[in-house]
C-alpha cells in the first residue's frame, strides 16, 4: 500500500537519508564511546548505514522498509548496546520510520507499524542500564508521537484530496446540469415554435389550396401562382421542421441525407421487431413515382404510428400495409393493443400524423378496430407534393 501521494512528491527523503548517513559517519569518527564496547568503527558505521540507507527505497516498499529499520535497530541493540541508543543518526532514522508508518493509507498496516515501533523501541532502550526506568515509557511514547504525527498528516492529506474530489464532482455536476437545462430549454423552444408556427403555416397552405381549387379553370395564371405559394409553404414547413429538429438537439434527424423513403421501412420494422414487437409489413408496388414529400411522409407516419404502438398501446403485434386505392396511397397500421397514444416529443403523435396528412391533401382515420386493437388509416393523394 503506497503512502500519501503528497508525501512522495516532496522529494525530501534522499536529502534526509544523506544527512542521517553523514551524522552517523561523524558520530563514529568523533565519538569513540559508541564503539568502545562493541564492533570496530567501520563495522559500526556499516551497521548504522544499514539502518539509515534502506529508507531510500521507502517509496517502493512503504511498509516493509520502515518496519525493517525498526527490527534491525532492535537486533543491533543486542549486539552493540550503546551504538543504537547513543547515535543521533539512528535516532533520526527511528523518528522517520515511525512517521512513515503512521502516514500509510492502509490503516491496518499503520496499526501494525505502531506495535512494531513500540515493541522495538522498548527492546532498544532496555539494553542501556544507564538509562532511568522511566525511559521504557518515555522513548516508546516519543516515537509513538512521531507515528501519530504521520497519522495526522495522512488524515489531513486525505481530507484535502476528498475536498478536491468533491469540488471536481460539483463542477462536473454543475456543467451537466447546465447542459441539461440548455437542452431542455431548446426542446421547449422547439415545441413552442412548432405549435405556434407549424400549425399556422399548415393552415395557410391548406387555405391557399382551398382558394386555388375555387378559382375558375380559365384563370390558369392565378391557379399556378397559388400552386407556387403552396409549394413554397410546404418546403418552408419542411425546412422549419428540420431546423427545429436541430434546435431541439435531434441533429441525427436534421442531418439525415437522403431523407428516409418507403425503401427504409423494412429496416424500421426490423428495429421494432428487435424491440419485441411482432410487426408485419406489406407494401404494394406504386403505380407511379411518389414525390419525395409523400415518400418521407409515409415513412414518418409509419414511424410515429409504430412508436405509439410500442409506447402507449401495450400491443404485442402490429400490421403495416401500404396500398393504392382510387388514386390514393393508403397507409394502414393495425395492432392488438389497448388504444391510441399521442407522443409529446415535438407534437408528432396522432396530431402530428394528422397534420402531416392534411398538408398533403389527405385524410386520416384513427379508431378502435372491430376485432379489437386499434387501427390508424391515412389516405394521401398519389400526386400530392408534385408541382
Amino acid at each position: 500500500m503506497k503512502s500519501l501521494p503528497t508525501l512522495t512528491r516532496l522529494g525530501w527523503m534522499p536529502a534526509a537519508v544523506a544527512m542521517m548517513a553523514a551524522v552517523c559517519l561523524a558520530e563514529v569518527a568523533l565519538r569513540p564511546e559508541l564503539t568502545a564496547d562493541g564492533p570496530a568503527p567501520l563495522v559500526a558505521l556499516a551497521a548504522l548505514w544499514c539502518l539509515v540507507l534502506p529508507l531510500l527505497a521507502w517509496r517502493r516498499l512503504p511498509f516493509a522498509i520502515p518496519v525493517a529499520v525498526w527490527i534491525w535497530a532492535a537486533i543491533l541493540s543486542f549486539v552493540a548496546e550503546r551504538l543504537v541508543i547513543g547515535s543521533f543518526g539512528a535516532y533520526l532514522a527511528g523518528i522517520t520510520a515511525a512517521f512513515l508508518l503512521g502516514s500509510l493509507k492502509d490503516s491496518r498496516k499503520a496499526r501494525i507499524g505502531l506495535v512494531v515501533v513500540v515493541v522495538c523501541s522498548v527492546m532498544v532502550v532496555r539494553g542501556d542500564t544507564a538509562l532511568a526506568p522511566t525511559s521504557l515509557i518515555f522513548f516508546p511514547a516519543f516515537f509513538s508521537l512521531a507515528w501519530f504525527v504521520g497519522l495526522t498528516a495522512r488524515t489531513r492529506v486525505e481530507q484535502a484530496e476528498a475536498a478536491e474530489q468533491r469540488a471536481v464532482l460539483a463542477e462536473l455536476t454543475r456543467e451537466s446540469e447546465a447542459r441539461t437545462a440548455v437542452a431542455e430549454e431548446r426542446a421547449r423552444i422547439a415545441r413552442e415554435l412548432h405549435d405556434v408556427v407549424a400549425h399556422s403555416l399548415s393552415v395557410m397552405v391548406l387555405m391557399v389550396g382551398a382558394v386555388r381549387q375555387r378559382i375558375p379553370a380559365d384563370r390558369g395564371d392565378d391557379r399556378e401562382a397559388l400552386r407556387e405559394v403552396e409549394d413554397v409553404g410546404r418546403r418552408a414547413l419542411g425546412d422549419m421542421r428540420r431546423l427545429l429538429g436541430a434546435v431541439s438537439g435531434d441533429e441525427g434527424v436534421a442531418k439525415r441525407t437522403p431523407q428516409p423513403t418507403l425503401d427504409d421501412l423494412p429496416a424500421l420494422v426490423e428495429q421494432l421487431q428487435r424491440a419485441g414487437l411482432d410487426v408485419t409489413l406489406s407494401i404494394e408496388p406504386s403505380p407511379a413515382a411518389l414525390a419525395p414529400a409523400v415518400a418521407l411522409s409515409v415513412y414518418r407516419i409509419v414511424q410515429e404510428g409504430l412508436t405509439n404502438v410500442v409506447k402507449h398501446a401495450q400491443a404485442s403485434r402490429a400490421e403495416v400495409s401500404i396500398d393504392y386505392e382510387a388514386g390514393d396511397l393508403v397507409v394502414a397500421i393495425r395492432d392488438d393493443g389497448m388504444g391510441p397514444g399521442d407522443s409529446d416529443g415535438k407534437g408528432r403523435g396522432l396530431l402530428g400524423i394528422a397534420e402531416r396528412v392534411k398538408i398533403l391533401g389527405g385524410s386520416i382515420q384513427a379508431e378502435a378496430a372491430a376485432d379489437g386493437g386499434f387501427a390508424l388509416i391515412a389516405r394521401i393523394p398519389v400526386g400530392a407534393g408534385e408541382r
